[in-house]
């Protein structure tokens, strides 16, 4: 494990979606191992919560905003920018749900706010870190998708297909900047205890997993870490599965 606390000692690491769940325990583990942060959501108030749950020790700034807009995003990149004076890595976590709608009933404004939270944040950020980080010859991006991101399921148009053009954005991305050092991955997450599946049946969604639990968000950062970690430097343009067998069946 020492090489990977050293490949985070002192690095700066972008986090959106960064209050809760996925995003947090992401957070929570880069803090352990000295990364410096910069966490960006919604929530004002769990934000200031995770900021206290921190160690002291971690260097952190808090922007609480909305990842549409892109000149919020902008902003958050040329502070990290001033303050830090680096960016290694990023995760783009951000991201929104559908109603359980066919695309005949699913309406513009619905449609467009998923592709807008889901998809267009991810260009919006993306655009303004890389050349943050190819000032410092390089970094690690990883972009959240999600298991329907590789396959399709009912009544989940919207979300289906912004999670299939994360996948496809990322091999692009990948491939425009690999002989740069900055690589870029896809993590493809099942149902994670979250709170963004909260109001989900979750015995339902249990016999959905062959390993017969939902994931935890402890698990899918375990794999953030590692993508980030010197110990993947070979890895770029990577769909990684993290679904306890969903997808395969």
């Amino acid at each position: 494990m020492s090489n990977m606390h050293n490949s985070f000692q002192d690095r700066v690491a972008m986090i959106t979606g960064a209050a809760s769940g996925i995003g947090k325990a992401v957070a929570i583990k880069m803090a352990e191992q000295g990364c410096q942060l910069c966490l960006v959501d919604l929530n004002r108030e769990l934000l200031t919560e995770l900021e206290k749950q921190l160690s002291p020790q971690t260097k952190i700034m808090i922007f609480c905003g909305d990842v549409t807009e892109p000149t919020f995003i902008q902003t958050v990149v040329e502070q990290i920018g001033k303050q830090f004076g680096r960016l290694d890595f990023a995760l783009n976590n951000a991201g929104i749900t559908s109603a359980a709608k066919g695309i005949a009933d699913i309406e513009l404004a619905e449609w467009q706010r998923v592709m807008d939270v889901n998809i267009n944040s991810l260009y919006y950020c993306m655009h303004y870190q890389i050349p943050l980080m190819q000032q410092l010859n390089g970094g690690a991006i990883v972009n959240m998708s999600s298991m329907l991101g590789l396959i399709g399921t009912k009544n989940r148009a919207a979300y289906v297909t912004s999670k299939h053009a994360v996948t496809g954005m990322t091999k692009a991305v990948a491939l425009d900047y690999a002989d740069q050092n900055i690589r870029v991955n896809s993590v493809h997450p099942g149902y994670i205890e979250t709170p963004l599946i909260a109001h989900i049946d979750h015995e339902a969604l249990i016999t959905k997993h062959p390993v017969g639990r939902l994931g935890t968000a402890e698990e899918v950062a375990a794999l953030v870490n590692f993508l980030f970690s010197d110990e993947a430097k070979f890895i770029t343009g990577s769909q990684y599965v993290i679904d306890g067998g969903y997808s395969i069946q």
